[in-house]
């Protein structure tokens, strides 16, 4: 009896130890266990597709928006369609503010922004769009690496839900479009010129000369057709695919504005993200940006050409006046520290 009972447990031991052990790799028929769930931020999900959509207010063919579908492109191979990235022009997807907002809520967009909007989050990063802050896109590139401006991408991040992925793409240095030339300072006087509506833009207009007036960018051509506007401050990247040399005789070349331009998401859209696909969409958005700087100064030197065949007239004024009336500007809005600060960063000395 007692042999029949010992040899009763050895079996129920054998069996135990062989049902535990059928589920380990290599042991008997064992099920398959269920895939473990990505954690938020941990290892990638190979199977999920992620959607990004990408809004731009400029059109189809303006170059920021061809960049932009060059990223997408780049990133839906890269990712082997783990990204699904488009790209909306024209404000297909609603104003840029509409936009951000909605990716500041989660949604899974992404719009293409300036310094001085995100300045409305955190104020420094305006000094980014101040008349004459930066020679050439080289400098404010230097600027994107420096501590002082990682700081305002965290500030963003943690206190504004707002994802910085690349601010090094670049639409070129800005100029006037007017009906008549200006050469100096006193030519603005008096002259409605459309510009950004963000204190740094309007406050550097108003120095100069002109009378700064905000209006959405799909207005201007009609806005100065209609003598609404005697002008406007533009890129070439810009004017030329909008047909503004249609409608202005000048364009002054100021070159008063280095357009950086930046593509921004939601925070918590991006922690979504597995950790690869984040830092995919990080480096090639930066890249990106870096890699068709060059392209937007060729394309806005073709542009120029191609306005002045179109009769359009260049003015090219000494720009040292203009520079000198902006200056006081800084002071003004509590940038001039900060300036003398990334200047010393940046190893800038004038």
């Amino acid at each position: 009896m007692k042999k029949r009972m010992l040899a009763a447990s050895v079996l129920a031991a054998v069996m135990a130890i062989t049902s535990a052990c059928s589920g380990m790799p290599g042991m008997g028929n064992a099920q398959p266990a269920a895939p473990e769930k990505k954690a938020e931020g941990g290892a990638a999900d190979t199977e999920k597709v992620y959607e990004l959509k990408i809004s731009t207010s400029q059109t189809e063919q303006a170059l920021i928006t061809r960049n932009y579908q060059k990223l997408a492109d780049t990133l839906n191979e890269k990712s082997n369609g783990r990204l699904k990235v488009s790209v909306f022009p024209a404000g297909q997807l609603g104003s840029d503010e509409d936009v951000l907002e909605q990716a500041i809520q989660g949604a899974n967009v992404a719009v293409n922004t300036d310094a001085s909007r995100m300045g409305q989050y955190v104020k420094d990063f305006s000094i980014l769009m101040m008349g004459y802050f930066a020679d050439d896109y080289d400098e404010c590139y230097k600027v994107t690496e420096t501590d002082t401006f990682k700081g305002w991408c965290d500030t963003l991040s943690k206190d504004h839900g707002i994802k910085i992925l690349s601010f090094t793409f670049y639409d070129g240095p800005r100029q006037f479009m007017t009906n008549k030339p200006i050469n100096t300072p006193d030519d603005l006087k008096g002259l409605r010129i459309r510009t950004i509506g963000q204190e740094v833009c309007t406050e550097t207009i108003q120095a100069m000369g002109g009378t700064p007036i905000s209006m959405s960018w799909g207005e201007v051509y009609n806005g100065i057709q209609s003598k609404a506007l005697e002008g406007c401050e533009v890129q070439n990247t810009s004017s030329y695919p909008s047909r503004i040399y249609e409608v202005c005789e000048y364009q002054s070349k100021t070159n008063h504005f280095q357009l950086m331009q930046g593509l921004v998401c939601g925070q918590s859209w991006f922690d979504s993200l597995p950790e690869d696909l984040q830092t995919l969409l990080v480096e090639t958005s930066v890249e990106m940006g870096k890699t068709t700087a060059a392209d937007v100064m060729s394309e806005a030197e073709e542009a120029e050409k191609k306005m002045v065949e179109a009769g359009m007239t260049i003015v090219e004024p000494d720009v040292a006046p203009f520079k000198a009336l902006v200056d006081p500007v800084y002071e003004k809005l509590g940038y001039a520290e900060l300036r003398a600060q990334l200047y010393e960063e940046i190893g800038k000395t004038n």
